[in-house]
């Protein structure tokens, strides 16, 4: 009975659709893939974005598929390894069926399919996009704001007068205070973050150098560094580690026309020319322009110019490209990271980023 009532639940919060939401649903209709399957069983590795793709070229309109409202947009916690989705093509929107059915084997046994469950499933639930990949994004800083490493607690002598630190050793850290946070990341504000419109300094970049463990407490407090990608040293910074927020809202177009620019570019070691699938960009719009966890931008190459071969020393500006999707997922101020989901050409720094 419990069984039945938090099905019965899951699937009507599913047919909740707002007038909120409808009223910002975009006039074209929603096109579904020609091979998207009539039933899916979600398995573990799957993300809200990869089940999208899997119905729809379109897959920031995910509530419109779902008949979200905007809470369970910004809470979509309700699908998980072993649930069967349904297609209902004639309303072109998706709904969670029953558990996959028993299906007997050629010996004449039954094998069990997935089953709802009635304890919490939290630990299982499918995220928006690989948490793999942001991990390092969620849980450490990586961009500051101009002052925002000044008051932070720094590292004001070393063990044995010590130039250089490396893992094992121990460090006096002043600014920590009371904290009871144990573990600590050591930063470094590193280039800044230039606006390519307003050649303003939006954000620093703050450099990772590693990992500190609190020792003793006071002022100043003893921190033992456990583990270092760079050289850490007096003067350096320390961040709580705190703990990493996981990325479950549903993908979704922002509800206003953003135009920004790709600042930079990450991936693998460091900084790379060109972003592909799965790399990771800097993106000059944040919260105080209306971005949001969860929303997909447009990628477009910069058009470059070309020579007017129809007049004298005059040029021609080329439009810009569609080039691919990012998916916003952590956000600042005046500056966002956005994963980039997919692409046709690659995207370099300066490109552009917009509402789809």
């Amino acid at each position: 009975m419990v069984q039945q009532l938090r099905k019965s639940i899951t699937t009507l919060a599913f047919f909740a659709i707002s007038a909120t939401a409808a009223a910002q649903a975009p006039s074209a209709p929603l096109t579904l893939r020609p091979d998207a399957p009539e039933r899916y069983v979600v398995v573990p590795g799957d993300t809200l974005w990869s089940i999208s793709q899997r119905y729809t070229d379109s897959p920031w309109r995910w509530p419109e598929l779902w008949g979200l409202n905007k809470d369970q947009i910004r809470n979509p916690h309700l699908i998980y390894p072993g649930y069967v989705i349904m297609l209902d093509r004639a309303r072109g929107q998706l709904t969670i069926g029953g558990p996959a059915p028993a299906r007997p084997t050629e010996s004449g046994s039954v094998k069990l399919g997935p089953r709802m469950r009635v304890e919490s499933l939290a630990k299982e639930q499918i995220p928006s996009i690989p948490a793999a990949v942001i991990e390092p994004f969620l849980t450490r800083p990586l961009i500051v704001e101009p002052d925002g490493l000044d008051k932070a607690p720094t590292i004001v002598g070393t063990q044995a007068d010590r130039v250089i630190l490396a893992t094992g050793n121990s460090a006096y850290v002043r600014g920590i205070g009371a904290s009871k946070e144990e573990t600590w990341y050591v930063y470094r504000r590193g280039v800044p973050l230039v606006d390519p419109d307003s050649n303003q300094t939006l954000a620093y970049e703050a450099i990772y150098l590693g990992t500190a463990q609190l020792e003793r407490g006071g002022e100043p407090a003893t921190v033992k560094l456990t583990s270092s990608v760079q050289e850490v040293g007096a003067g350096d910074k320390l961040v709580a580690a705190g703990r990493p927020q996981p990325i479950s809202y549903a993908p979704r177009a922002p509800a206003s026309n953003i135009r920004g620019r790709v600042i930079s570019i990450h991936g693998g070691l460091g900084k790379v020319g060109e972003a592909g699938p799965q790399s990771i960009i800097s993106i000059n719009r944040g919260a105080r322009d209306g971005l949001e966890v969860g929303h997909v931008l447009a990628l477009y190459t910069l058009g470059g110019s070309v020579r007017d071969v129809s007049k004298a020393d005059a040029t021609i500006k080329l439009p810009d490209e569609r080039a691919g999707l990012a998916f916003v997922f952590r956000v600042f101020n005046r500056v966002s990271y956005a994963l980039v989901m997919t692409v046709t050409r690659p995207i370099s720094p300066l490109d552009v980023v917009q509402t789809p």
